[in-house]
């Protein structure tokens, strides 16, 4: 695996192949749920052990979004919320970002998705959702923004809209559309074990959807569920069992060590950045949003695996500041902040 260093400069990661400058950011549009995360307001403690808890906004693909309009970049989210006070809270947190949040639907019956989230003393991360059924999974395909979908570079998307039915369907459709319009898809299984009704269900609902994406980012964690047990640090589990011939981009992240890529032509490792660490809850979603970010500036860096590693270092290092401090979306770092604990760093 590729080792070779490279440097912390991330000012020519918009540079296209002629070395001219790329000031266009394309659209990422990105699917799924958006949340209210309640986080103690202590570490290192149990869910029963909290002695009280903050609300922050967040859901994978809204962090993402609110990521890459945070770095500077385009993006979009859809999804649906409840009309409460919730719902308005964090459809106004988008529009607050600069994200465009015309794709958002309002259920006047359901509830905004709540999920309580803590990382104990043990390591373990512990959640406890609240969702029976909450809006996000209500999203029905009539309700789709098509001018959005339509629009989309990349097309961003998880799991957790695989789970129940409508959103299901209306995910799988907005998939096709995006497809068919010419966006790279983009998938995060940000596996939830406790949202499943069963491991194997999860396990084949995440891998129903595999062989369509063109951007895949994993945990070392989920490649051992989805493999049922193999070594997530065996290239050739990831490249037998994972890797298909249509993906042109695997990324398996490692948390504060960094991250793996695997393209058709490459492999290798990029190290992580050195942060103190105060709450890991969106890390990975920060990571994907940078990723995706330079992407968008410029789908080439896929074909220069210098570049690639310059966007993937951006990235670990967007990824470890999101721990620096509480929530997710509020954690989310900018341009300015990443490239200032980039200076001297190599990966």
């Amino acid at each position: 695996m590729a080792e070779n260093p490279i440097s912390g400069d991330i000012g020519r990661l918009s540079l296209n192949g002629s070395g001219d400058s790329v000031q266009t950011s394309h659209l990422v549009v990105c699917f799924g749920e958006m949340l209210i995360d309640f986080v103690p307001t202590v570490g290192e403690v149990s869910l029963a052990e909290a002695p009280a808890f903050y609300k922050a906004p967040g859901g994978a693909p809204a962090n993402v979004a609110v990521c890459i309009a945070k770095l500077g970049g385009s993006s979009a989210f859809i999804g649906k919320v409840g009309k409460d006070e919730f719902g308005e809270m964090l459809a106004n947190m988008l529009k607050e970002n600069k994200v465009d949040n015309s794709g958002v639907r309002f259920d006047p019956y359901a509830r905004t998705a709540l999920a309580f989230v803590t990382l104990r003393a043990d390591g373990e991360r512990e959640f406890m959702f609240f969702r029976n059924p909450s809006a996000d999974m209500l999203l029905q395909e009539s309700e789709l923004d098509l001018n959005l979908v339509t629009k989309a570079t990349i097309f961003h998307y998880g799991s957790i809209s695989l789970i129940d039915e409508p959103c299901r369907s209306t995910q799988l459709a907005a998939m096709r559309i995006a497809r068919k319009s010419g966006s790279l898809l983009s998938y995060d299984p940000n596996l939830r074990l406790a949202l499943w009704p069963s491991e194997d269900a999860a396990r084949k609902g995440i891998m129903a959807i595999w062989d369509q994406a063109d951007i895949i980012k994993i945990s070392e964690d989920e490649i051992s569920f989805l493999t049922e047990g193999d070594n997530p640090n065996d290239d050739t589990v990831v490249l037998k069992k994972l890797f298909h011939p249509n993906l042109s981009l695997l990324l398996v992240s490692e948390g504060k060590s960094g991250c793996r890529y695997y393209t058709k032509q490459f492999k290798g490792r990029v190290s992580g950045v050195k942060v103190k660490p105060v709450d890991t809850t969106g890390a990975g979603d920060a990571f994907t949003g940078a990723t995706l970010y330079c992407l968008a500036s410029d789908m080439n860096i896929l074909k220069d695996e210098k570049r690639l590693r310059q966007a993937l270092l951006f990235a670990n290092a967007c990824g470890g500041l999101a721990v620096t401090k509480s929530g997710a979306i509020p954690a989310l770092p900018t341009k300015d902040e990443v490239q200032q604990i980039m200076e001297g760093v190599s990966a």
